[in-house]
């Protein structure tokens, strides 16, 4: 039986809006200050984590919490409930002002199910969250539009980009491209070669949550609070293009 309440996708989304601020606030002083753009990197690391770890310690002490930024412990896998957060998702294009293509991820897992997600996109300034699911417009063109890094495309990407005459859009935080496809920005994100329980949960929640498809580039289901948090592949995109990305993606694994 599900213990996840309204209260739950509220709090995700509070927690974010907070973290948000703060980095909002703390990127215009340092960069007004001339401060370098590693130091503004893990200033917002630092301090975001600092007051999501104070605020969902305070709010949800009886769950487990697990942050990009914090020590782990293998006393998570004993709960049922883990918070999985990214204090900071894209910390290049944080440091990079006036970038907004970076983002907040605060998600709830249980059971290893990604149910509670919200993700800040402060400089935009937009939460997207399962508080109040998105709904995808249907606006998709006649050329699929596939999201890349900007500085490390993965090969399994654009091996579908070609195959499907996608047009490939450059952006930063692996939040901010999930979000693209639940806004409607996009159509199609493929990941592979290195994420993070931290850098998917949150984004894979509101995506699901909106009616998106979401796996590993297998098709598998992605499941989270596993004793080793590397998740190095996903596929999100708009339900018509799965079939074809994931047949797509199978060749390109064999």
């Amino acid at each position: 039986m599900s213990t996840i309440t309204a209260d739950d996708h509220a709090e995700a989304r509070r927690v974010a809006d907070i973290a948000g601020s703060l980095l909002l606030e703390l990127r215009e002083r340092l960069v007004a200050d001339g401060t370098p753009p590693a130091v503004i990197k893990d200033e917002g690391d630092r301090r975001a984590h600092e007051r999501i770890m104070a605020e969902l310690t305070a709010s949800r002490p009886k769950d487990a919490i697990l942050s990009e930024e914090g020590k782990d412990s293998a006393a998570r896998l004993d709960f049922q409930r883990v918070w999985i957060v990214d204090p900071l998702d894209g910390t290049r294009e944080f440091s990079e002002h006036p970038r907004d293509d970076w983002a907040v991820h605060i998600a709830l897992a249980e059971g290893g199910h990604p149910v509670v997600g919200a993700v800040a996109l402060p400089a935009a300034g937009l939460t997207l969250c399962t508080a109040e699911p998105s709904v995808v417009p249907d606006n998709m063109p006649d050329r699929p539009r596939m999201l890349v890094s900007r500085t490390r495309p993965p090969a399994a990407a654009t091996m579908v980009a070609a195959a499907m005459n996608a047009e490939l859009v450059e952006m930063g935080s692996a939040g901010a491209k999930t979000m693209a496809v639940v806004r409607g920005l996009a159509d199609i994100y493929v990941h592979s070669g290195g994420q993070y329980e931290w850098d998917n949960c949150a984004p894979v929640a509101v995506a699901a949550a909106a009616g998106l498809h979401t796996s590993r580039i297998d098709g598998s289901e992605l499941v989270y609070n596993n004793a080793d948090p590397y998740l190095p592949d996903l596929l999100v995109c708009r339900p018509e293009l799965a079939d074809q990305a994931l047949e797509l993606l199978a060749r390109f694994e064999d």
